[in-house]
């Protein structure tokens, strides 16, 4: 029996508390180097693609910045412009808003990046409507929450249609006649609705797989059926076995909607991983690992974002509040669904915390750092290739601890496993596009004559 194919994505973390940069081990998140590094190795282990996880803006808690995470990033598609310059094979995604950017100008960024890198760049697609980012960009928040999926669809059918809209053989370049492009090479782009009126002849030719791949992270009813029509991969956060299962039977099940295969969505969950010669050994470095990523006043953070209160005197190894969470007007004309829903969420963390018998440091360690795989390469590779061949998972978005060095392990350790199972490359082809190494059907999206 032919063994499905593990595909594996290597996660560089944005504004996070994922990465420890206290550890005596961890680098810069802003030098180049380190991006090379990480891009390096993750071609070493023979990744499909790297991601950069983007932030718009530092996260502030009582209008401070919360230092105690990574803050700040330089420019996403600048750092994947140079990093395809010093890699060969592996894929080159970015996160990139469709909220606070405009197709034409995003499109062609990216069908640039798509172009010069010979078929390996990627989009991961991402929505936004609240006013603290949009402050930002001097919208506040102009974009109601019901219209993120409405601008993000019409968004991604405006980028693919200028993607689409040069031929393949659109450029003649013929001295003698002093003919450049063929005619009819080029087709106008127009579209006119609520959100956007775009009229537009694309200046940027089609690279070799034909437009960057899509990649999607909402998991909402929108955000799944944004990703079903439009996406050629989703970041999903369903990691557990059976949750994990039942995510991909449901959004591979609303392909058939949109003509599409199951083979032509890839789905690849976020997952962390810690390893150690013994399960013993991986346990323990698991909760050390867990503790510096949760300390103390990133706990209590944590809370007072879900009680809008100030829970400062609470110590963060002692047991849950007593207090009520603070939501505000309950009379304001349409947040009544808003209160309850706070206040079910606070029941739900104090059942969930007098269950397990936890402190507030250890409940939200078990909800922001609780690692997916953790135990012997042996066992990391088992239960990674077992997801795959049980269809819970295509792959994995692999995210390391530690910034530049977080990959190697899982590069040196489990990818040699993975590839004793048969279940995962031993090189890349020669010239393979991002399209091909995700083994992905090939755009069939072509230019209509103007």
């Amino acid at each position: 029996m032919t063994r499905r194919q593990i595909h594996l994505a290597a996660h560089f973390p944005g504004v996070n508390n994922t990465t420890v940069w206290t550890d005596p081990a961890a680098g810069s998140q802003i030098d180049f180097s380190s991006f090379e590094y990480f891009a390096r190795t993750a071609e070493r282990g023979l990744f499909d693609y790297l991601f950069l996880a983007e932030g718009l803006r530092l996260r502030e808690h009582r209008g401070q910045l919360h230092d105690l995470d990574v803050a700040g990033r330089p420019n996403t598609l600048a750092i994947l412009a140079a990093l395809a310059a010093v890699t060969e094979h592996i894929g080159l995604v970015g996160t990139l808003n469709t909220t606070f950017n405009e197709p034409y100008e995003l499109a062609r960024q990216l069908g640039t990046l798509d172009l010069l890198s010979n078929g390996r760049a990627g989009w991961n697609a991402v929505t936004s409507s609240d006013a603290f980012h949009g402050a930002n960009f001097r919208r506040g928040g102009y974009l109601d929450h019901a219209d993120r999926y409405v601008r993000a669809s019409e968004f991604a059918e405006l980028s693919k249609a200028l993607w689409s809209s040069w031929r393949d053989d659109a450029i003649e370049a013929d001295a003698e006649t002093g003919t450049f492009l063929r005619a009819g090479a080029i087709a106008r782009v127009r579209r006119a609705s609520r959100l956007f009126d775009v009229d537009a002849v694309f200046d940027v030719p089609r690279s070799p797989q034909g437009r960057p791949v899509i990649v999607q992270a909402g998991d909402s009813a929108d955000g799944r059926d944004f990703a079903t029509a439009h996406a050629d991969v989703i970041f999903s956060l369903h990691t557990e076995f059976a949750d994990a299962q039942q995510f991909y039977r449901d959004v591979k099940g609303r392909l058939t909607a949109h003509g599409r295969d199951e083979d032509s969505l890839k789905i690849l969950p976020a997952a962390t991983f810690v390893l150690g010669d013994t399960a013993a050994e991986a346990r323990e470095r698991s909760r050390e690992i867990a503790l510096a990523q949760v300390r103390p006043q990133t706990a209590i953070t944590y809370l007072e974002q879900i009680w809008n209160r100030d829970l400062s005197d609470y110590d963060a190894d002692g047991p849950l509040p007593d207090v009520e969470p603070d939501t505000g007007v309950e009379t304001a004309q349409g947040f009544a669904g808003r209160h309850a829903a706070i206040r079910a969420r606070v029941g739900q963390l104090r059942d969930q915390a007098a269950a397990e018998n936890l402190s507030i440091r250890e409940l939200v360690i078990r909800l922001t750092a609780n690692h997916t795989f953790v135990g012997t390469p042996e066992h990391v590779a088992f239960e990674i290739d077992r997801y795959v061949q049980e269809r819970a998972t295509d792959g994995f978005t692999v995210v390391g601890h530690v910034t530049p060095h977080g990959l190697d392990e899982f590069a040196d350790r489990v990818v040699p496993l993975l590839q004793e199972r048969g279940s995962y490359r031993r090189s890349y082809d020669e010239g393979a596009t991002l399209h091909d190494l995700l083994g992905l059907p090939a755009v069939r999206e072509r230019v209509t004559a103007p």
